[in-house]
């Protein structure tokens, strides 16, 4: 199969995802700008928890091809956890997608829960120094089967770009930055040699 036609087949199979809205190949120039505003948005405090770290666009961006897509309230976020935060190399607390667990979470005093994040042990932000050795807030790369379902693709692998490039890509594909809409980055290679 010539590379456009499994271009063209990735691109049906995002299109077909649940909640997504329009889709853009990222040219050279493109990835660039993403790698540069996600340079900048590491070094911004995330939540006033600490520095960005986001290794899924990080990931995505040495990928073969990469689009980029937007999303409606009906997109399924990939299985968590989505954000993990860090601190001196060990995991201190992440996103929750079950209520249920989230609400055993409040009830311990040791924890702290904001929104839908649990820090695991409150005392991690009154002994950390914030300029020093701030908590490491790490958005993970994550799999995408509908992508690597197609034949000849490998390493699909789905990223949730900081704010600064969900501006760009919304702006690059002409589109308004409406309340519910988001973007999110998937990238995949031809060169199978993983198998």
């Amino acid at each position: 199969m010539q590379r456009e036609d499994i271009i063209e087949q990735v691109s049906c199979s995002i299109k077909n995802m649940k909640g997504v809205g329009d889709t853009l190949i990222l040219t050279e120039e493109d990835r660039e700008t993403i790698r540069e505003l996600e340079k900048k948005a590491d070094e911004m405090t995330l939540m006033g928890l600490g520095r960005g770290d986001n290794k899924g666009v990080k990931q995505v961006l040495k990928n073969d091809v990469i689009f980029a897509f937007t999303t409606n309230m009906d997109f399924e976020w990939p299985e968590g956890p989505n954000v993990i935060l860090m601190h001196e190399g060990c995991v201190v607390g992440e996103d929750i997608a079950d209520e249920k667990k989230l609400e055993e979470y409040k009830c311990c005093k040791t924890n702290l829960v904001i929104g839908n994040i649990v820090i695991y042990d409150v005392g991690v932000l009154k002994r950390m120094d914030a300029k020093k050795n701030p908590l490491i807030v790490v958005l993970p790369p994550k799999p995408c089967s509908e992508v690597d379902e197609v034949p000849q693709v490998c390493n699909a692998t789905l990223a949730s770009p900081s704010p600064p490039s969900d501006e760009y890509i919304k702006e690059r594909l002409g589109l308004e930055n409406i309340h519910g809409t988001g973007s999110f980055l998937v990238g995949f290679d031809f060169d199978c040699s993983c198998n």
